[in-house]
């Protein structure tokens, strides 16, 4: 389901990557249409097209994230911040040891917030990708219909990634879907399930494959950007 590296130490070698990729998905749910590794298989896409444009080094994901709020549904499971936060550091410290000096966090999950802290407590050697203001880009380049706030969680966005990345994923019935909460203030409190009942925040029935392929093509070029911001 997700493409896992497959380069050897030899081709890695000839590479001299000085900056890693680390995706970091989630595995939760994403309501009745969208599989629980959505956010993995998106980071994953982000981190390859990413890699195929960029001398880097491409790391394996990780697939288990900060997904408390999501709990309520089967399926979900979740490590804590302080756990994805050792994960990420430990990583980081492996790679300089290896002479790979700056990594790059490729988020999926917007639960994900310990990664921000731990991109600011490096003193420089991390990035974090996609910003807010990439993702905000993204869609409006690819022509999304629905605004960041409304589309939280498996709409439109999400949707049409998956339909041009991996479409047998996407199971039938999300053009029927559609659910909207805008007001989620107490959801770190309540979780999301005081907010729908399906899991879906969004509008996936405005979703294509051809927004997917847009959103991921302006990500791709942005995330040059970044590794210039990296590399000083």
């Amino acid at each position: 389901m997700i493409d896992l590296p497959t380069s050897t130490t030899a081709e890695e070698l000839d590479r001299g990557a000085d900056v890693a990729l680390l995706p970091v998905g989630s595995f939760e749910q994403h309501g009745p249409h969208l599989p629980s590794t959505t956010d993995t298989v998106i980071a994953c896409a982000i981190a390859r097209e990413a890699a195929a444009a960029h001398p880097v080094l491409l790391l394996p994901p990780v697939t288990i994230s900060c997904s408390h709020e999501h709990e309520a549904w089967p399926g979900t499971v979740s490590i804590s911040a302080a756990t994805l936060y050792a994960v990420v550091r430990d990583v980081a410290a492996s790679l300089r040891r290896s002479g790979v000096e700056r990594l790059v966090l490729v988020n999926g999950h917007g639960g994900n917030y310990v990664l921000g802290n731990a991109v600011q407590e490096s003193g420089g050697g991390m990035a974090l990708f996609p910003a807010p203001a990439d993702w905000d880009d993204a869609r409006a380049a690819a022509g999304l219909e629905s605004s960041a706030e409304s589309d939280m969680h498996a709409g439109e966005l999400e949707t049409s990634i998956l339909l041009h990345v991996r479409p047998e994923l996407v199971r039938p019935g999300y053009a029927s879907a559609d659910h909207t909460a805008d007001d989620r203030r107490h959801m770190p409190t309540l979780g999301l399930r005081a907010y729908t009942e399906s899991g879906v925040v969004g509008r996936p029935s405005l979703a294509t494959a051809e927004k997917g392929r847009a959103a991921l093509a302006h990500l791709t070029g942005a995330f040059g950007l970044h590794l210039s911001a990296l590399r000083g």
